[in-house]
């Protein structure tokens, strides 16, 4: 078993151990703004689902529109997790990671103005053409948390003992997703509960996602940018004397690193494809509850407590998320497997719900 005082490539040197204690060091930091940043997007992202009922009552939006705007948005989401992934590889993921937030923050700030001057009492082709058009593009800047901030962490940990327990790890950092949905449910209730007006439940998102994107400009998000040299970099760096040993005279090699990796090579790696396709139909139930269980609770329960009963959901989600990483690691990684299984429950529970769900009322 690989100890966090061991080097990272089994050497014993003090440059070695120096890189090492360099990594370990920055992991922490590393962790938390990744966190932070998908933590907002959720914050962003789950705040509007929270003031529905308010969006319709108050702001004269029908139910139609504001289903067309979770519609659009899954559109250009699943469209720009793939763009933004290309982006991640191809630009500096950091800059990508920050363009995300402000972007986030400022279509929330644009919903808010939309709100403030009525744009819906205006005229209703203005008002529902606006949001929709806000949200198209808010779709766009929220996708860019989940590929490029999962990169990050990749490039970080990647020392024995990461590797490891690297099911645990990241389902603690997932955890960034439902810490935001709860965070969105229980800021709205308290806007609610005071008395505020139900807008501020989506101005105070949009301010944080602002501020993070500041500090998210902070994050290295390669620790070659740093001087660590990890097992990866030095993989790379004795093909790279390779290549130089095979030059004749004359002849110059190209150290701009390997060629950002297309679509279709990305299909073609094991078992992406399932994954993707498993993971489409887990959102399809997830995002369901996502953007419409506040809304069905407030039919019957004030909108304060239709928020707090529906931040259980997301309390639910982290000990799951946790769970399955550590099996999985018990495993040994065979994360396939333990994914099925508990895939398999969630149709048995699910099941179980649908048909009891108008009892518990």
């Amino acid at each position: 078993m690989a100890k966090e005082t061991e080097p990272l490539v089994g050497g014993k040197t003090d440059e070695e151990k120096e890189h090492f204690r360099r990594l370990k060091a920055y992991q922490p930091w590393a962790f938390f703004v990744t966190f932070g940043g998908y933590f907002m997007a959720h914050f962003s992202r789950k705040c509007y689902s929270t003031v529905k009922q308010q969006l319709q009552d108050e702001a004269g939006y029908s139910s139609f529109i504001l289903s067309e705007m979770d519609t659009t948005f899954m559109a250009t989401y699943a469209i720009g997790n793939i763009i933004s992934g290309k982006l991640g590889d191809t630009f500096s993921p950091t800059t990508v990671l920050a363009i995300g937030l402000f972007g986030s923050g400022a279509c929330l700030f644009l919903i808010n103005v939309s709100l403030w001057f009525d744009f819906v009492g205006f005229s209703a082709t203005l008002g529902n053409f606006f949001i929709l058009a806000v949200y198209f593009l808010f779709g766009f800047f929220q996708s860019t948390g989940g590929p490029v901030g999962t990169a990050v962490m990749g490039n970080w940990f990647v020392d024995p003992a990461s590797i490891k327990n690297r099911g645990l790890i990241f389902g603690l950092w997932t955890c960034h997703q439902y810490c935001g949905d709860i965070t969105a449910a229980l800021c709205t209730a308290l806007v609610l509960g005071v008395g505020l007006p139900y807008w501020w439940a989506l101005f105070i998102p949009a301010l944080t996602n602002i501020g993070w994107g500041f500090i998210t400009m902070q994050l290295v998000a390669d620790p070659y940018d740093m001087g660590v040299i990890t097992p990866e970099v030095r993989e790379r760096q004795a093909k790279l004397e390779e290549k130089r040993a095979k030059l004749t005279e004359g002849e110059t090699l190209d150290e701009s690193g390997p060629a950002p990796i297309t679509y279709a090579g990305a299909l073609r790696i094991p078992m992406v494809a399932q994954y993707a396709l498993a993971f489409g139909f887990f959102k399809l139930v997830n995002y369901v509850l996502f953007f419409w269980l506040p809304y069905f609770l407030g039919k019957n329960f004030d909108p304060v407590t239709a928020n707090l009963i529906a931040a259980l959901y997301s309390v639910g989600m982290m000990p799951g998320g946790i769970i399955v990483g550590v099996v999985s690691d018990l495993f040994g990684g065979r994360r396939a497997v333990v994914i099925g299984t508990f895939m398999c429950g969630l149709i048995v529970f699910l099941s179980i719900f649908s048909v009891y769900s108008e009892d518990l009322s």
